[in-house]
């Protein structure tokens, strides 16, 4: 199979795979692949010099995690200065990353899930919907969702938990312990970028003690998580708390700064 047949299917198939290609300098049209399958990172193709591949590869594999594409200049032996190399001509590649959309995985199927999911599709996200009541987690009450899995969380995270990122999120509204403490647990384990749990100060600060009592006290952990959901904007609905939910992801991952509930005392609701 050709670089360009195995390109395609990885496309066709939503894994990540970036393309590396000479624009300009010495073996223009030469390109390099890597692709992040289970796991597993492949590079294929060369761009003519064995230490340029592993420096382009390299920086590959850093722009797909990113979901960046750009140009990026090296020596023709893979210098990560070219313009300091006197009289050596300068090779131009040209990095462009294809990834799926990013994920929501929303644990609980309650009012406000519907709303979340309705945002979170305009911004472009794969919707999941997850909970381990059949009579709740269907279809029919969650149109916008590209899947609902009933499930509880353990197995979702087991299975699944390896293909969640920095442009990913977990969003957990319920309040059972059952449920809400092994979808902490397992979001916790995750590269997920975003894990916002819903619920009161008092609510949550209960949610810290069971957590403490199976384990799951890490400060560094318990920084990850954005409990009170959302940023502070005042708003009381469904819609209005997905917008926040949804704004505060936005800003954790483009690290603007924004006032986020957690960050805040006293009431969430003025």
């Amino acid at each position: 199979m050709s670089l360009y047949e195995r390109f395609r299917d990885l496309v066709k198939r939503e894994v990540p795979v970036a393309l590396a290609t000479v624009i300009e300098g010495p073996g223009v049209g030469a390109k390099l692949m890597v692709s992040r399958e289970n796991e597993t990172e492949v590079v294929e193709g060369s761009l003519g010099h064995p230490e340029l591949d592993r420096v382009v590869a390299r920086d590959t594999a850093g722009e797909l995690e990113a979901g960046r594409t750009g140009v990026r200049h090296y020596g023709p032996e893979g210098q990560a200065t070219p313009e300091d190399l006197i009289d050596t001509p300068t090779v131009s590649v040209f990095i462009e990353s294809f990834s799926p959309p990013p994920q929501m995985w929303i644990f609980g199927a309650v009012d406000f899930t519907a709303a979340l999911g309705r945002v979170a599709k305009v911004l472009g996200y794969r919707v999941t919907v997850c909970d381990a009541r059949e009579i709740f987690a269907t279809k029919r009450r969650f149109p916008m969702a590209d899947e609902v899995v009933v499930s509880w969380p353990s197995p979702m995270f087991e299975n699944r938990g390896h293909t969640l990122g920095p442009r990913d999120a977990v969003c957990i509204l319920t309040h059972d312990p059952k449920f809400d403490v092994p979808a902490v647990q397992g979001a916790l384990a995750s590269k997920v970028g975003y894990i916002g749990v819903m619920g009161s100060r008092k609510t949550h600060a209960k949610r810290l003690e069971r957590l403490a009592e199976v384990g799951v006290n890490d400060p560094t952990d318990m920084a990850r998580l954005m409990s009170p959901i959302g940023l502070d904007l005042g708003g009381r609905t469904p819609e209005e708390t997905a917008v926040a939910i949804c704004a505060e992801i936005i800003a954790r991952r483009t690290g603007h700064s924004a006032t986020s509930l957690r960050d805040t005392s006293g009431s969430i609701h003025s």
